[in-house]
């Protein structure tokens, strides 16, 4: 005779959740330790009273905004190196849908997040409930099939038994290296409370093992074969070094053979940049030392990535290269047409390591040349004084532009010189969190991380609003360190009210805010590609004129997170930054640091072409040479 309990849905789900656990390398940890929700119907009954009322060890957080609050439990799983999940609650229609962006940002970014969607009745009898969308054509669609587009599993509970195999399917693809996102379960109001005799054996303590999954030997040979045969191989360390917790095993097989490597935004921080071999971000937001180095490589080893046009600059970057692969995932090993070996980071590395002999790459001293020129332009980045060394490259509308902003906000920095003394300043195990905008790319190419894990930057779906919520995401699996967000004044006004969730529950983390009253980045691409200056820089609107006429809007941040009860500080130039961050770090309470940052201040160019869609009728003459650099660049760059 099976052993049953009687319970509603919503608590059986809760159950089920409290006794998932991970294995990974034999060290055993609890999966869910708490949960995001904002309550509304649809959701606080059900599930919510379960989570309210039932036994449990979930500590239950308040979200603020939907998105925002599935946003934080994206950057709390990937501070966990993807084997711990904080699940989110909404509910239905506008609460379900705000979180379709998170569950895109997630799948993208391969990062484990577990949304339960609140739904419309199941058994339709009060249809159209509140916020209930109607389709004339289907009737079982609701908002939440919206999930189904950025999702790797979507399922919807209209029977409470159809829990169980729901349960144990979402666990599956949550802890899938290969193919981990978002999964949304859709829970009917009426379902939640309903009632099932549930196999006691459900609830049991139940423990998923991580496997490190080795390649075979036949796929092995094929990489090792062509490292072999290779002169000058590059490897580009990807987001499974770092969930594979491979980074020393990377920065170990890359000493022995001489090979350098170098960065993806989601392999940051696997290996300290201070590494010998370690030429940093490759790419669109790449560096010099990386991007040259892959244009002098005869073979491209990338370990754990999937090839983004940021990654490849739009395959031209080495399009003319052998390209090898080792990942978990088969179609991301098989993109640029690779010879590939499917299986862990770690376990790949190892096993193909022994096939190589005494091989060892016949670089001299190009890495070193190269890193030694980084470094030069590095300084020069740090050490940009407005005064005296800024000139905008655009034209006299950004000279004008420049003035302007400096007169009516009473001084700014260059944003490449305030990230110079922000790394100075704080603590060299600071995890840094951001997304959108020109910082990743700043970022990628500027950033030092010494510190395993200390960079946690998503630029999967370049998500603006993740920056402010992934800081308390990571501050939450990070407590014992100090965690920043560096945000646009753009993102900020995109998405930052779990600032009061950090005030609320008396998280400590500090927000490094860039203002440059605009959307820095897309000016510059606007602008680059010839099209005058129109909706990307935040201007007052001055009577009938065209918005860009107007002047920056001056808006005082640091008395806004005041009010949210942050400490703030505005500052213009570099000692006052250095005061800020040095006070910053003696509160015991949230921060906030207002950088007056200059436009057109950020990193640029060092070859990292972007395949963008620039007019075949360019109406400016930087138009017409942003089209034929564009026609010149495509034939270069890899079809496939």
């Amino acid at each position: 005779m099976i052993k049953t309990e009687r319970m509603s849905v919503g608590e059986a789900i809760v159950r089920f959740l409290d006794n998932q656990y991970v294995s990974f390398d034999g060290e055993v940890n609890k999966l869910v330790e708490g949960v995001f929700t904002i309550f509304g119907h649809g959701c606080v009954l059900g599930i919510g009273e379960a989570l309210s009322m039932g036994e449990h060890s979930l500590k239950v957080y308040q979200g603020k905004n939907e998105q925002g609050m599935a946003h934080v439990a994206i950057a709390y799983a990937k501070q966990n190196n993807r084997r711990k999940i904080m699940p989110c609650v909404s509910s239905i229609g506008p609460g379900a849908a705000n979180m379709v962006t998170a569950a895109g940002t997630a799948t993208a970014n391969n990062i484990p997040l577990l949304l339960f969607v609140g739904d419309t009745f199941a058994s339709r009898q009060p249809d159209p409930v509140l916020q209930q969308i109607e389709q004339l054509y289907n009737p079982t669609i609701t908002t939440n099939d919206a999930f189904k587009a950025v999702t790797r599993y979507f399922d919807r509970i209209t029977r409470p038994e159809t829990v169980m195999s729901c349960m144990l399917n979402a666990i599956r693809v949550l802890l899938d290296p290969a193919h981990t996102g978002a999964v949304a379960i859709a829970l009917p109001q009426d379902v939640q409370g309903e009632c099932y005799d549930f196999p006691e054996e459900f609830f049991k303590k139940r423990v998923t093992k991580i496997v490190r999954r080795t390649p075979t030997t036949e796929e092995l040979q094929g990489l090792a074969n062509e490292i072999k045969n290779s002169k000058k191989p590059l490897v580009i360390v990807g987001g499974g070094v770092r969930y594979s917790e491979a980074g020393k095993s990377v920065a170990k097989f890359c000493e022995k053979h001489n090979i350098p490597f170098c960065e993806t935004q989601a392999g940051k921080s696997a290996v300290r940049s201070s590494h010998s071999l370690n030429l940093g971000g490759i790419g669109v937001t790449g560096n010099s030392a990386a991007n040259y180095i892959a244009g002098e490589s005869d073979l491209i080893f990338a370990i754990g990535t999937r090839f983004t046009d940021f990654t490849t600059a739009s395959k031209s970057l080495y399009a003319d290269k052998q390209v090898i692969t080792l990942n978990a995932s088969d179609f991301h090993a098989s993109k640029l047409d690779a010879i590939k070996a499917i299986g862990d980071a770690k376990a790949g590395l190892i096993a193909l390591d022994a096939l190589l002999d005494a091989y060892k790459s016949e670089y001299t001293s190009e890495i070193l040349q190269a890193k030694a020129d980084w470094e030069m332009e590095m300084q020069r980045l740090t050490n940009i004084d407005v005064e005296e060394d800024y000139k905008p490259e655009i034209d006299t509308y950004m000279h004008d532009a420049v003035s302007n902003y400096i007169a009516q906000h009473g001084g700014a920095m260059a944003q490449t010189k305030a990230i110079g003394v922000i790394r100075e300043c704080i603590p060299e195990d600071s995890i840094v969190v951001g997304s959108a905008g020109s910082l990743p790319g700043d970022l990628q190419r500027m950033w030092t991380s010494e510190s395993k894990d200390s960079y946690n930057m998503e630029y999967g779906y370049s998500c603006m609003g993740y920056e402010i919520a992934g800081c308390l995401g990571s501050k939450i699996a990070c407590p014992d360190k100090e965690v920043y967000a560096m945000v646009g004044d753009g993102s900020y006004l995109m998405l930052h009210s779990e600032m009061v969730t950090a005030v609320q529950e008396g998280i400590k983390m500090n927000v490094l805010l860039f203002d440059n009253s605009s959307f820095g980045c897309i000016n510059n691409l606007q602008m680059e590609q010839g099209v005058d200056s129109l909706c990307t820089e935040m201007r007052y609107r001055d009577g009938d004129k065209p918005i860009r006429e107007g002047k920056f809007l001056n808006i005082d941040y640091a008395m806004c997170a005041r009010g949210y009860g942050f400490v703030t500080y505005t500052v213009r130039n570099e000692d006052e930054l250095r005061a800020a961050l040095a006070d910053s770090l003696r509160q015991s309470v949230s921060t906030l640091i207002d950088i007056k940052v200059l436009p057109k201040s950020m990193t640029h160019g060092y070859d990292g072409w972007w395949h963008v869609g620039c007019s075949a009728n360019p109406r400016s003459e930087r138009g017409k040479k942003a089209y034929e650099n564009k026609k010149r660049m495509l034939e270069k760059a890899r079809r496939y």
